[in-house]
């Protein structure tokens, strides 16, 4: 006997205060005025639960929801109040729970207590009818595999108590703590579902039939099947196509019942796996397979292999049209949670993301449709900066894209050949085997907006400062090994430890200038991927590139509030001169600060050069300076020296020239006695480590007493045996480096590589542990790049710089300006000496101006 196959729907919906944004717990008071047949209280009394009609057709379904929205808002409305349908409210908290006074739910909270407080959340329950009570419980093992992808796509809950939880669907986290959640196992027939049940409440933990919290179960008052794994869905047609293809799922099984076909169940453990993996990422991540031994695709792919395996189905029920145009449309603007967050990502505001949902839940089944460009032939990835959903552009870059996409091939060809002569007429390059090797440079422009430069100028200035506060105190008192934060051998003999820097005096600030590599997360997040701090090169290229551009783009559309990036020049002269001795009482000059560098062979030389003139700086080379008096002077003029900016391509003391074959030596000498300030001197390199990039967030606890305000990535020190160990086995899944590598040289990819690279590094790490460190893999957001083709994506970093006069917080500042480097096609290493690339990077900043100078 074949299933009625009815549809039907339950949709929980947020009540949220329109001048707040905070749930509102009025529930109660609007239900009174409200049909009962259609709209029913819940759990919390900030939501209401509408019930929709049994009807047969998608087109209906969606009919009947926005009806019931419709009919709900203008309730909501007169009272200032609007309906969310989302898994999560942005701006919900824990004090916002009150509980709806029933005394089955007053004994549910007497029992189960804070997991009750936790229930500010809303599902989506999809019923589709079936023949009979037997034929549900057989059914409802069958459709398990889909349960992901369904809930990939309903996911609508990243924010929870106004945090992102990295999380697509923290709903259906939350949800999984009731125990009488998730998968029921195989079951044969409704009567060993009822001793389940009656067992279940026998034991006390749950009080009746309805605390049934199954994946799917059979409805206990309808001839349905019940969905119940899917967040609310603020867009009517992401309800519809899941009903859809749910309706399709149980048809399909039901055939398999009929048929006596034999089905092979996942183990509840690999269920749970992929309901997890669903939740954590939704539909930018992966997905498992539909298989009972899964493997992992991407989610798109996984969703459409579902569409294509229910196709049949889809087209005996009358459906197939209409899944195949909604499944595009999803899959094009994304789930709710993707939408979410790049409503965050314009502003860092949950004003934007509450304003989307509460839009979105009230206007068409499909959403407002975007009048904006689209990119097509854009290859988009998951986590692009400037291209959303859909190929539109986000709003910081519709302008900019505009611009690009209207230029042409031949205007292309023309401005691409200009910005080489450019490049060319200007020596910007680098410095590779004794010949300058050419700068590779994009047109497009990346924005990086007033938010997320002011969470960068927060995190990178505790960063940089709690790392200075450890070289004072790594070659002075080393307070962090007595007290038990590091081990002696991680200091002292360790990579980059120099003895000559035990010499320099107590209060010699170290690292006044300091270089981060950052990356942009999925989630629109920043992470540091590398500190450095010997000689952190790239701001003289990002000028550069902005000269670059002002040249041969002036055209493209600027947003306001861009930064300058040429104060770099007076805040690195500030910063030079600031722990200078005054000039002596018969001394009627000016302090003098110079660029040391190892001249032009340096593989920065260009930069040394375009610092040196912009700050007014002298620009010297070993056989210029000589030591006279106990003082450093410019060896042709006399000219006293009071701070050296060390660029050097060796160490300080092994400098000789041809007057002074100790110059090292004796410049040390002066440094020691405090006649010339060092910035960026020996032994920074212990900072500079990639082992101790692992220590660093502890290394801002103890020195700065705060909690570190920028993630890390997740980093093993090989060095140490059980994480070595843990290592081995995962080469191929990790990022391996060598501990002192620079300019990307030495990095494994291990997803990329072959199994004899793969092999070739394990063998590497086994004969020298302490020479490495293991990095998961983390993907670099992409931008777009101007190529032949037009306009296709490429990954990104970030280097920014800060500039310190101090440990304290008035003594550190970010520079104005930051360089983008890009990586190859095909490749995610940015560094210029593996064939990387920059972009100018426009930062949108504050209303009074930039931290040109130190605050």
């Amino acid at each position: 006997m074949t299933a009625e196959l009815t549809l039907g729907a339950e949709e929980e919906l947020h009540l949220i205060d329109v001048e707040t944004g905070r749930l509102s717990a009025r529930a109660p008071h609007l239900l009174s005025r409200l049909p009962a047949d259609r709209f029913g209280a819940e759990l919390q009394r900030t939501t209401v639960e509408t019930n929709v009609p049994v009807v047969w057709t998608l087109t209906d379904l969606r009919r009947e929801i926005l009806e019931l929205r419709r009919e709900l808002a203008e309730v909501t409305a007169a009272e200032g109040l609007a309906i969310g349908a989302v898994g999560t409210a942005p701006r919900s908290e824990f004090s916002d729970f009150e509980l709806t006074t029933t005394g089955r739910y007053g004994r549910m909270h007497e029992q189960y207590r804070l997991l009750v407080d936790e229930q500010l959340i809303c599902g989506l329950q999809v019923h589709v009818g079936v023949a009979d009570r037997d034929m549900a419980v057989r059914i409802a093992g069958r459709v398990a595999p889909v349960l992901p992808a369904l809930l990939a796509l309903s996911a609508s809950s990243p924010f929870w108590n106004g945090q992102d939880t990295g999380y697509a669907s923290i709903r259906s986290i939350i949800w999984q703590r009731w125990p009488s959640a998730g998968a029921t196992g195989p079951m044969q027939d409704a009567a060993e579902y009822e001793r389940l049940l009656d067992d279940l409440i026998g034991s006390g933990v749950i009080a009746d039939a309805k605390m049934a919290y199954f994946d799917v179960r059979p409805s206990s008052h309808a001839p349905t099947l019940e969905l119940r794994t899917c967040d609310a869905c603020p867009l009517v047609d992401d309800a519809v196509l899941i009903a859809g293809l749910f309706r399709a799922a149980v048809r399909r099984a039901e055939l398999d019942v009929l048929d006596d076909r034999p089905h092979e169940l996942r183990a509840q453990p690999l269920h749970r796996a992929a309901m997890w993996q669903a939740a954590r990422s939704g539909l930018s991540g992966e997905l498992l397979d539909l298989e009972a031994h899964p493997t992992r695709l991407p989610a798109r792919e996984a969703v459409l292999g579902l569409v294509d395996r229910l196709r049949p189905q889809l087209e005996e029920l009358g459906d197939w049209d209409d899944v195949r145009e909604l499944v595009q449309g999803t899959l094009a603007r994304g789930n709710s949670a993707d939408r979410q967050r790049a409503a965050f990502a314009e502003r860092g505001e949950l004003d934007g993301v509450i304003a989307q949902v509460i839009d979105e839940t009230r206007g068409p089944a499909a959403g407002v449709g975007a009048a904006l460009p689209t990119l097509t032939g854009y290859r988009l990835r998951a986590g692009d900066e400037a291209i959303g959903p859909g190929l539109h552009p986000r709003t910081a870059y519709t302008d900019i894209a505009a611009f690009f996409q209207g230029l042409g091939a031949a205007e292309i060809g023309r401005r691409t050949a200009e910005r080489d002569r450019w490049a060319e007429e200007a020596r910007v390059g680098f410095v590779v085997d004794g010949h300058e090797d050419p700068f590779h440079c994009d047109l497009v422009p990346r924005v990086v907006s007033r938010h997320e430069w002011s969470q960068l100028e927060a995190g990178l200035t505790q960063r940089a400062r709690a790392i200075e506060a450890f070289l004072r105190d790594a070659y002075g008192e080393r307070r962090a090994v007595a007290d038990g934060i590091l081990s002696a051998h991680q200091v002292v003999g360790a990579a980059g430890w120099r003895d000559e820097a035990t010499r320099l005096p107590a209060g010699a600030v170290r690292a006044p200038v300091q270089g981060f590599d950052l990356i942009r997360t999925e989630f629109g997040g920043w992470r540091v991927l590398e500190d450095n701090v010997r000689s952190p090169s790239g701001a003289a290229f990002s000028l550069a590139v902005r000269d670059l551009l002002d040249a041969v783009v002036p055209d493209a559309p600027r947003p306001s509030g861009l930064l300058d990036p040429t104060t770099v020049f007076a805040l690195l002269r500030r910063t030079l001169l600031a722990r200078t001795a005054p000039p002596g009482p018969h001394e009627e000059r000016e302090p003098v600060a110079a660029l040391l560098s190892s001249g032009p062979t340096s593989s920065a030389w260009y930069e040394h050069r375009a610092l040196a003139e912009g700050a007014g700086l002298l620009l010297v080379q070993p056989a210029d300076l000589a030591v006279r008096d106990g003082r450093v002077v410019e060896a042709s003029t006399g000219a006293v020296v009071d701070a050296l900016y060390l660029r050097l391509d060796d160490e300080l003391i092994d400098l000789a020239s041809p007057d002074d074959p100790l110059l090292g030596v004796h410049l040390m000498d002066v440094a020691e006695g405090g006649g010339v300030v060092l910035a960026n001197g020996p032994g920074n390199g212990l900072a500079d480590d990639k082992a101790m990039y692992c220590a660093v967030p502890d290394l801002i606890w103890y020195y700065l007493g705060e909690k570190p305000l920028l993630e890390s990535v997740p980093t093993y020190r090989t060095g140490d045996p059980a994480e070595r160990l843990a290592v081995l086995d995962r080469v191929g899944e990790l990022v391996t480096k060598p501990v002192d590598g620079q300019g990307g040289h030495g990095v494994l990819i291990g997803p990329s590589a072959s199994a004899a690279r793969v092999a070739e590094r394990r063998a590497e790490i086994a004969a020298d542990p302490a020479h490495w460190v293991a990095q998961e893999v983390v993907l670099l957001s992409s931008h777009p790049t101007l190529t032949s083709s037009g306009l296709q994506p490429r990954h990104v970093d970030l280097r920014c710089f800060v500039y310190l006069t101090g440990v304290e917080p008035g003594e550190a500042a970010l520079a104005d300006l930051a360089l983008t480097r890009v990586a190859p096609e095909g490749s995610m290493i940015v560094n210029s000496s593996q064939g990387g690339g920059a972009k100018d990077t426009w930062i949108v900043g504050p209303s009074g101006g930039g931290s040109g100078a130190i605050v």
